[in-house]
């Protein structure tokens, strides 16, 4: 068995044409130049054919290294198997893309086609296999003559292989049958066929305007189908955007062919371009697809989040189906990226585009693909430029793309922005940053003026994004947004081609290692680019390289020399690629390229021909002619010539300007290349021109000649349909019809109408029939010559200057027959005027026919547009008999439509046709009538209108009737304003004036002017006429420095031209040496100026003003006391001018205390110089400094003297009882006031007691105390009060409220000082119960007492024996438990232990004790019992209540004795009532008498209790 030699994968086997042995040497050539590839050297490569005869030896020459062509693709084992770049080169990485996924497919043909071939050896005698193996020369020669033999075998195969297959076994592509041209509707599919040959079996792609068309990413767009040799592509649903050029590219690995056809959409009338697409009903479904709430044109700006989206509906729904829905820009689909943000919901489509760029403009498409179809919708964003940081300076560039990547090198490109600034561009600066990072480091020193740059020196394998920056010579732009991430690496390394398929093995081996090859010189060195600011050079790698890889040097020769000089000295270059430098402007030079590795520099390259340093790409040319057509109300079409003479060029902008300035404002901030743009965004009624300008990379073109100017208006169309044909009137041979205007009349009045008709018999409809040759103007028409019992049905046309409307539809069928009715026929003309939110006028014309008697009255019915016919009610309840109403009432946003009957003697007649519906709605930017009354007087109306159209007209009209009196009323029309002036207004103008724009939609208003409104207006009229000047403030005067008096006023309204007169005492007087007088005009301040005032000047001051015809008087009376009083100040300040020139007292001689209780005697002196003396005196002797304490012997009168040759100032203080402050003040101030000190709090048993001391107190100082800024009230519950030199605040019973800041302020009458004290969201330590008053406890026994104490933070707890601390011990047990509980234990009670005790709390915002008292009894003794029994006293009760308001004890005592006579117990009952009211004499402070009695007798234990408690209780008190 022989193993055959894959011939089929040889890119140069022609077997038709050629022997089987020259294809065999090839063969052997090709692989040698294999091995030479990989190996890196060059080989001596002998190849031996082995049969079954003999060998042959042929020894093949060294292979030269040739560079591996770029349109050749190499599988992994480096056998060529086609072409990676079609004709459309621009997407050899697609084609590249689409053979990589074919690999495995492309393997099984090879393997097919080797069967094949050994179908037709099947005969042959022999085969041979190939081996590569080393052999000696010997060996060479005896193979040699083997295979001449084998060459004769060959030759016999060949004609055999000839007879079997007379074509060709492999050979390239043909088209068999080329694809053809189609022209199809818009919304019906169109395919395209072929038919094509070739072997192996080539491979179809399809491309639209050179752009590969990837069927599987858009099925439901593209369908592709190959079947035996037969292909075809089928493109769904063509809509406008499929109107292009489509190839075929055919390919295998003999070559590639391509075919185009052209495909047109057209949209028709059939279908209609507002019809609805056919849909292909899948599945027995047919979807119909509707998008609402569509996005307008939107504008934003950059930086801002803009979000457009529609609402889509799809019928019929089925459940867990949703249609793909695609949002393109520019008919590119846009992916979700950290930029773009998509959202389907299930019914609304959503497109969130974050911070903008102006990369974002451009026209978005909603494109809603189902399976029966698709439907779009497109609007146009526009992405304004963000506020520019410096005035003046350019705004951002924008699309930055990289390209031609290398190891070292990548090319940026950008777009110019379309606003150069207050100067031309001077260049652009270019930035980078490596992915990962935030450091952006700037590529070029030097800004470049071209819009490509290539940027040097970057890591090979590390990833880039770049942006830039523009310049002018007012600073640099901000910058504009980062291209996408690039990567520095070989095209060769990023995307690797497609492996071929073998079969068979190849051995090969070498004669001689190569290491430490030198590399050969490269080839094909071209300059690629050259502008004045660099160079790019461009070379093929040598064919020779050794096994590592090359670099680069680049060497420079200027012209007429011969020495060449080194660029990149420093480090080689990768990349087959390099840009150059700092080349001097106009100067030529030739380059050349040398490549080195690690065993050397090899030999360089063929120079490159002299190259002049300049940009070779020239500006474009200035467009040609603009114009302009009108479009909507705000946007117009602009057309334009192309640029003539222009390479790659970008784009347009376009920027426009009002007329009758000179500011020209972008209208796109993204070049646009059509030559078609639509601007919007423009104002209304405004006269703009415009032009155009071209960019390519080397800059901006000239701007095209200036557009002529256009006015922003909608553009005029025909009139809507009309609508409402109805019959008004029959008789045996006419009938009079009627209509309603149409809705829009397209933006120009409707002319006129035309009329149809056609006869209806039984059903059957005639032809229709003109029946007007010339429009008529009105909405009704006597439609005549008709035969009597005939149905007729008719149809109406409106004209305008654009051309004639569709029809109306067509009126049911009317039988002309005389009417013999006898109420009125319906009223004609419904139509409404100022339509707002909650009010409309409907106004109408009379019936034509008014039956057996006149018309006297209308009704008018609404009812909203969505209710039935049961929802129809009445305006209004009387007969209207005008023909006009105002409905108010309306809802706002709802819609409503009306009728109106009309009514005579014999009743009501049949409704008119119905008006509407009419949206409740105020119009955007409406305007009302406004009465003026201007400065002459003339009483006025003005009605504004934004929205006038070309032959637009104001009509005015009173009760809406025509003005048919012009003497009462002249109408003055300016542009977009209309001015009714009244020429005599009186009573006879009363009623309601309206006006209407024509050629617009009913843009109107109204004003009612009423008897109270007239003489309001004729009022203002009259002032206006003859006006008073308004002063703002009265007339004032002011006495100023050296004495001199200031009289002034100020005006509230005046005008340059107004004038002053000054009169004093019915004498004008003028500017001298005594007045001074100014008008300041820009604040309206009116002043006279006096330098002292003088008995004569006793009068009358008035100001008189003349502005125009405005007059103004204002006056000042300065007599009597006022005048005198003025005098005195005057001469005073004069005197202390004079005083002042020379050393004087700025503040005179005083006294002060400082916080340190020192007294100072001060002043404060002014105008001194060094030479300046001061003296200080004491009752008359010159004193010197001491240093004691004040004292009565420092009183006296203190004297302070300034003295220089200027002049002379005294300062006297009297310090005596005489004087004003006496000695006694400044004791109380040194030792009242300011020694008081700090505010502390003391808890007492009733609250808390703020307190202070001062040194000294008299009643003089007075002291105030303020609670939270606030003065404290006086009451029984706090109280404020001097005890000594103690000044206290107590506050019983203490509450939330009490909490806060609390100052205490006393005042000497000169100064004063504040002391602070803050209670704030503090509690003081308290006993707040569990100690009973008195305790009475047998001799030997225990007691233990708990008391509960509070405070914040926790007091210290101390017991006190009569104001004795107590430690405990083993008799006494003290206890404090968890900060609340405190509890005092005293075992074996004795006579000792009975006292008064207390237990102390304390914490930092106060102190209280709770006190109790201990008595300690021993019990009686059989003799003192029987010695005690007629003195015995029980208490039974008593009860000790104190008040905070009488602080008095009531003390309530019940004694008993046992076994007394009835005269004993009534004198023991007067004693007992003397003791009470001796116990009451005690609590009045009156109780020593009975004390002394009380005491003389023997008392038991219980009365000397009581005694000692009434005691207590009024020492307490």
């Amino acid at each position: 068995c022989i193993q055959p030699i894959p011939l089929w994968n040889k890119v140069c086997q022609n077997h038709a044409t050629t022997s089987l042995q020259a294809r065999q040497t090839e063969s052997r050539a090709g692989l040698a130049h294999i091995m030479s590839e990989s190996r890196g050297s060059k080989m001596n490569v002998k190849v031996t054919v082995q049969t079954k005869k003999g060998q042959k030896e042929v020894e093949l020459s060294p292979l030269p290294k040739r560079a591996k062509r770029p349109y050749l693709a190499m599988d992994t084992d480096n056998e060529i198997i086609g072409y990676v770049v079609p004709v459309f080169r621009a997407n050899h990485e697609a084609v590249r893309g689409l053979m990589e996924a074919q690999h495995e497919e492309v393997r099984e043909e090879g393997v097919n086609y080797v069967a094949m071939r050994n179908l037709f050896i099947r005969e042959a005698r022999e085969a041979m296999e190939v081996k590569v193996e080393k052999k000696t020369r010997k060996r060479h020669v005896i193979e040699s003559v083997e295979r001449m033999a084998l060459g004769r075998t060959l030759d016999e195969w060949t004609e055999f292989r000839k007879k079997m297959n007379p074509d060709c076994l492999t050979h390239r592509p043909e088209f068999v049958v080329k694809p053809r041209g189609q022209t199809v509707w818009e919304g019906k599919n169109v395919t395209l066929h072929c038919t094509v040959a070739g072997w192996p079996k080539p491979r179809i792609a399809w491309y639209k305007n050179n752009l590969l068309i990837d069927a599987k990413a858009h099925s439901e767009k593209y369908t592709v189908e190959s079947n035996y040799n037969m292909h075809s592509l089928e493109i769904k649903n063509c809509d406008f955007f499929d109107t292009a050029q489509y190839h075929a590219s055919v390919l295998n690995v003999k070559g590639e062919v391509s075919c185009a056809a052209t495909v047109v959409v057209k949209n028709g009338e059939i279908p209609g371009p507002f019809d609805p697409k056919p849909r292909d009903p899948e599945h027995g479904v047919t979807f119909e697809t509707t998008i609402l709430d569509k996005f307008e044109v939107a504008f934003g700006n950059e930086g801002e989040t803009l979000s457009v989206g529609c609402t889509v509906i799809i019928y019929p729904t089925i459940k867990q189906y949703q249609p793909e829905v695609v949002w393109y820009r520019d008919s590119v689909a846009l992916k979700p990226s950290k930029w773009v943000h998509t959202h389907w919901s299930g019914d609304r489509a959503t497109l969130t585009l974050v911070h903008l760029n102006k990369e974002d403009e451009g026209m978005y498409t909603l494109r809603v693909n189902t399976k029966s179809g698709f439907d779009t919708y497109s609007a146009y964003v526009f992405v304004r430029d963000a506020e520019v940081e410096m005035e003046g300076v350019p705004v951002a560039p924008l699309d930055v793309h990289c390209h031609d990547a290398n190891k070292d090198y990548v090319v940026v490109t950008w777009k110019q922005p379309a606003v150069e600034g207050s100067s031309s561009i001077l260049g652009y600066y270019i930035d980078r940053c490596e992915v990962g990072t935030h450091h952006w480091a700037q590529c070029n020193d030097s800004p470049v003026k071209y819009a490509r740059f290539p940027v040097t020196g970057l890591v090979e394998g590390r990833s880039y994004v770049f942006r830039v920056r523009a310049l002018n010579r007012a600073g640099v732009s901000r910058p504009s947004r980062v291209s996408e991430p690039i990567v520095a690496m070989d095209p060769s390394d990023r995307a690797p081609g497609p492996s071929a398929p073998w079969t068979g093995m190849i051995k090969f081996t070498e004669e001689d290692p190569t290491v430490g090859v030198i590399p050969g010189e490269p080839s094909d060195v071209v300059v690629t680019e050259a502008t004045k600011s660099y160079v790019v050079l461009g070379w093929k790698p040598p064919i020779q390289r050794g096994h590592e890889g090359v670099m680069y040097y680049i060497e420079k020769c200027i012209e007429g020399t011969d020495q060449w000089q080194r660029v990149n000295t420093g480090m080689p270059v990768k990349s087959p690629r390099y840009a150059l430098f700092d080349l001097a402007e106009g100067k030529a030079y030739s380059f050349r390229v040398r490549c080195c590795n690690s065993a050397g520099v090899g030999e360089p390259s063929a120079p490159t021909e002299d190259i002049t340093v300049g940009d070779k790409l020239e500006l474009p040319s200035a467009p040609g002619s603009v114009v302009v057509t009108r479009n909507t109300d705000t946007s117009v079409v602009i057309f334009w010539e192309a640029s003539k003479e222009v390479k790659h060029l970008v784009g347009y902008y376009i920027e426009c300007c009002v007329v009758g300035t000179d500011v020209w404002e972008p209208c796109n901030n993204k070049p646009v290349k059509k030559t078609r743009f639509v601007c919007h965004g423009l104002s209304t009624g405004v006269n703009y021109i415009f032009r155009v300008k071209a960019i390519n990379a080397a800059g901006y073109s000239q701007s095209s000649p200036e557009s002529e100017a256009v006015v922003v208006k909608h553009a005029v169309a025909v009139p809507d349909n009309v609508t409402g044909v109805t019959l008004l009137e029959a008789a045996k041979d006419y009938m009079m019809l009627g209509w309603k205007e149409p809705a829009h009349n397209g933006g120009a009045d409707v002319r006129g109408y035309f009329l149809d008709y056609r006869t209806v018999k039984g059903g059957v409809v005639g032809k229709w029939h003109e029946m007007n040759l010339q429009a008529v103007t009105s909405t009704s028409y006597k439609a005549e010559n008709l035969k009597e019992n005939v149905f007729y049905q008719f149809q109406v046309r409106a004209m305008n200057m654009a051309g004639v409307s569709k029809p109306s539809s067509p009126s049911v069928a009317l039988e002309c027959k005389e009417w013999t009715i006898t109420v009125p026929g319906p009223p004609t003309g419904l139509h409404v005027l100022e339509v707002r939110d909650t009010s409309a006028v409907v106004l109408w014309e009379p019936p034509v026919f008014d039956g057996r008697s006149p018309v006297n009255g209308y009704y008018l019915d609404l009812k909203e547009a969505s209710a039935g016919d049961e929802g129809w009610k009445a305006v209004h309840e009387k007969v209207n008999k005008l023909k006009y109403m105002k409905v108010t009432s309306l809802k706002a946003g709802a819609s409503y439509v009306f009728r109106l009957r009309a009514q005579n003697l014999a009743g009501v007649g049949k409704p008119s046709a119905v008006l509407g519906p009419i949206l409740a709605q105020t119009r955007p930017g409406t305007h009302e009538i406004v009465v003026d009354v201007d400065d002459d007087g003339v009483i006025s109306m003005i009605f504004e209108c934004s929205e006038m159209a070309e032959g637009s007209e104001f009509i005015w009209s009173k009760n809406y009737q025509a003005i048919t009196d012009t003497s009462r009323l002249t109408i003055v029309n300016e542009r977009g304003k209309s001015r009714a002036i009244f020429n005599d207004p009186s009573l006879e103008d009363l009623g309601t004036f309206s006006c209407v724009v024509t050629n617009t939609d009913g843009i109107s208003s109204s004003y009612t002017l009423t008897e109270e409104g007239l003489k309001r207006l004729l009022d203002i009229s009259h002032d206006h006429k003859f006006p008073v000047i308004p002063f703002k403030t009265d007339m004032a005067i002011d006495l100023l420095e050296k004495g001199c008096v200031r009289i002034w006023t100020q005006v509230e309204k005046f005008t340059s031209a107004c004038q002053v007169e000054y009169v004093f005492n019915d004498a004008i007087i003028t500017q001298g040496k005594k007045y001074t007088m100014n008008f300041d005009k820009s604040t309206g301040i009116i002043e006279m100026f006096m330098d002292s005032l003088e008995v004569t000047d006793e009068g009358t001051f008035t100001f008189n003003l003349v502005d125009g015809k405005a007059k103004g008087t204002i006056s000042l009376v300065l007599i009597g006391e006022e005048f005198r009083e003025l005098q005195k100040k005057s001469e005073f300040e004069r005197a202390e001018w004079v005083r002042k020139q020379g050393p004087h007292f700025v503040e005179y001689l005083d006294f002060a205390v400082t916080p340190e209780c020192d007294v100072l005697l001060k002043c404060k002196i002014g105008n001194v110089k060094p030479e300046t003396e001061i003296f200080w005196y004491k009752d008359g002797n010159e004193i010197a400094e001491e240093d004691e304490e004040i004292s009565k012997k420092d009183a006296g009168i203190y004297e302070v003297e300034l003295r220089d040759e200027r002049g002379k100032d005294k300062s006297m203080f009297n310090l005596t009882d005489a004087g004003t402050y006496s000695l006694d003040n400044f004791i109380l101030s040194l030792y009242g006031t300011n020694s008081s000190t700090e505010i502390k709090v003391l808890s007492t048993e009733h609250g808390i007691v703020l307190h202070s001391f001062v040194t000294y107190y008299t009643e003089e100082q007075r002291v105030g105390w303020l609670h939270k800024d606030a003065k404290i009230a006086t009451s029984e519950r706090v109280k404020a009060g001097v005890t000594g030199e103690q000044l206290w605040l107590k506050i019983n019973e203490p509450t939330e409220k009490d909490k806060g800041k609390y100052t205490m302020d006393i005042f000497d009458g000169k100064d004063g000082v504040k002391r602070v004290f803050d209670l704030s969201g503090k509690d003081r330590a308290r006993v707040i119960g569990g100690l009973p008053d008195v305790v009475a406890i047998q001799e030997g026994k225990s007691l233990n007492l708990t008391g509960n104490v509070w405070g914040d933070p926790v007091p210290e707890v101390s017991w006190v024996k009569n104001e004795r601390e107590l430690l405990p011990d083993d008799h006494y047990s003290l206890k404090f438990e968890h900060g609340k509980f405190a509890s005092i234990t005293i075992a074996a009670v004795t006579t000792a232990d009975s006292g008064k005790y207390a237990l102390l709390v304390k914490n930092k915002y106060g102190t209280e004790a709770g006190e109790f008292t201990v008595s300690v009894y021993i019990p009686e003794d059989e003799e003192s019992k029987e010695e005690g029994k007629d003195c015995h006293v029980k208490i039974l009760q008593y009860n000790i209540w104190v008040t905070s308001q009488t602080k008095s004890t009531l003390l309530f005592v019940y004694c008993k004795k046992k076994k007394k006579k009835k005269k004993k117990r009534e004198r023991e009952s007067v004693d007992v009532m003397n003791f009470i009211c001796s116990v009451l004499c005690v609590l009045e402070k009156v109780s020593t008498e009975f004390l002394v009695s009380i005491t003389k007798k023997p008392l038991c234990f219980y009365c000397t209790l009581c005694l000692y408690l009434m005691s207590y209780c009024c020492l307490a008190s």
